[in-house]
């Protein structure tokens, strides 16, 4: 059964598709396949985006790259013209980047046979260096065609901004480009520069064409606003746009190319079949389906023993048990980023009494691993799993009026769940109204019970990540700095620490946070 583009796609949500497939009429109509001289040439893509965890993800139940690696040979072995594709995000954030630092992950990339792969912002975390020799480890290609080197000029790292294969005399190119808050969100430093991807994706398919590339695929790790705007301003010239960055299944046309995005942590691989005239080189139609990667697959062997081993390294480093929840911990992924969860709170507690603040904030996207834990014992891996960036929490003084600016900006786009920076506190409460415009949405604030004072001091715990304006929060770079820097924990230490003094916690979401829109009150 087959559904026009125009019904289908335009919807974000795909839960209700995971068993069919989606056929793109890009063309209007079929040619009779009478005329054709030859069968159409049969290309296969599989996406993923986003994948942080080598191993299965919801407590066993979805995810996996072993079981990646079995659903990449079978389709291989169907088609032997199939490309596996990653839009960017795998290096980092993840328990097992805190000790391995990405290598993980193009260790099992390598296993699996990854073909293809863009930058994503979070292959920066670690700093240049280190993304340098995960780049040199790697046997698959790298593309992307917006980020330089300011001092050279050149190519970030020499990457190149596409790549060219040919099948059955198609040549079909690879596009990558990457969102530039990457300068915001990970830590690229100062010699590497962003091109606008709109202007670069213009440029660089004209590039492509006259290399005779016949059907362009982009693997972008942007914004889906971004995506839709790189399809219109390049006039059906980009065949697919496989996407990364959010993490939610998401579909949409724009100008008629169509933009998927499959998720994270391969819970769902994307399977991409394109029909192409032998004669004209033209797409004629793709087939889209979406399938689950869960239990009912097994895993590779091979790919399986390798996720093995690093498992067991981390056990070894990381297993003891150091206490025990009560209640069911939120770690999960659109929660933190959109509503006060009991993590957020523990967190934001815990930062506030280390460092002995007033208050504390805290980006809600700096919570990862995007399940829950508990009730049961709580280990060192736990907490690094839901805090593994490392970074260090220090004291600062504000201003009340900084304060609320930081709180605005935290609920200033509600339409994005899947931006960052909702912020998780402590110390503090307050209440926003959504439908006012961003900027005016807070409308009650209080530190220790009391109305806050645009100019009075307050003392705030936070990471030096917020400190350096991550995420958006310019408004700190400018916070004075009270505690000393070099001595500061990092913010998973902090928790452990806590974790190992209280041995038993059960935090409870207490309205801390508080929404209550105009439309509501009325």
């Amino acid at each position: 059964m087959f559904f026009s583009v125009v019904s289908r796609l335009s919807r974000r949500g795909l839960g209700a598709l995971l068993p069919v497939a989606l056929a793109f009429s890009l063309s209007g109509s079929l040619p009779a396949m009478a005329k054709s001289v030859r069968p159409p040439v049969h290309i296969t893509l599989l996406q993923l985006n986003d994948v942080y965890q080598f191993g299965t993800v919801d407590k066993g139940t979805r995810g996996g790259l072993a079981r990646v690696a079995t659903l990449r040979q079978r389709v291989q072995a169907e088609n032997p013209h199939t490309f596996l594709v990653l839009g960017g995000d795998t290096l980092s954030p993840s328990l097992a980047s805190k000790l391995f630092q990405g290598k993980q992950m193009i260790d099992l990339w390598n296993q699996i046979g990854l073909n293809v792969a863009t930058l994503g912002n979070h292959e920066f975390d670690f700093g240049n260096d280190v993304l340098l020799k995960r780049l040199k480890e790697s046997r698959f290609d790298w593309v992307v065609a917006n980020v330089r080197d300011k001092t050279t000029r050149h190519a970030f790292a020499d990457l190149p901004p596409y790549k060219i294969y040919t099948v059955d005399g198609v040549r079909i190119g690879f596009l990558g480009l990457l969102t530039p808050d990457t300068v915001n969100s990970s830590h690229p430093g100062a010699n590497v520069v962003f091109d606008d991807p709109v202007k670069t994706a213009i440029k660089t398919i004209a590039q492509m064409k006259k290399m005779g590339v016949d059907v362009i695929i982009a693997v972008t790790h942007l914004p889906m606003p971004e995506d839709q705007q790189v399809a219109r301003a390049t006039h059906h010239a980009i065949a697919l746009i496989m996407g990364g960055h959010e993490h939610s299944l998401m579909q949409s046309v724009a100008s008629g190319t169509p933009i998927l995005k499959v998720g994270s942590d391969a819970r769902n691989l994307g399977r991409m079949d394109l029909s192409i005239d032998p004669r004209t080189h033209q797409v004629q139609s793709i087939d889209w389906a979406l399938i689950p990667v869960d239990a009912s697959v097994p895993e590779d062997p091979a790919a399986a023993a390798l996720v093995k081993s690093y498992e067991t390294k981390i056990d070894q480093a990381l297993g003891a048990v150091i206490g025990e929840t009560t209640v069911t911990l939120d770690a999960q992924q659109r929660p933190n980023r959109s509503q006060e969860t009991n993590w957020g709170d523990f967190v934001a507690d815990g930062y506030r009494e280390a460092l002995q603040a007033d208050a504390a904030l805290l980006n809600g996207g700096s919570i990862r691993s995007n399940t829950t834990y508990g009730p049961g014992p709580l280990s060192r891996k736990d907490v690094l799993s839901m805090l593994p960036f490392g970074n260090p929490v220090v004291k600062v003084a504000v201003s009340g009026q900084t304060l609320k600016a930081a709180l605005e900006h935290g609920v200033s786009t509600l339409d994005q769940p899947e931006a960052g920076h909702f912020p998780q506190v402590s110390g503090l409460r307050f209440v926003y109204d959504g439908t006012r415009p961003p900027g005016n949405r807070v409308i009650q604030l209080t530190v220790n019970g009391q109305p806050v004072v645009p100019g009075q001091t307050y003392t705030l715990a936070l990471t030096t990540y917020l400190l350096e304006g991550g995420d958006g929060y310019a408004m700190m770079k400018n916070a004075r700095l009270l505690s000393e820097l070099q001595e500061a924990p990092s913010d998973s230490e902090v928790i452990m620490d806590a974790i190992s003094r209280l041995k038993t916690i059960a935090p409870q979401v207490d309205g801390r946070i508080l929404r209550q829109d105009s439309a509501v009150q009325r």
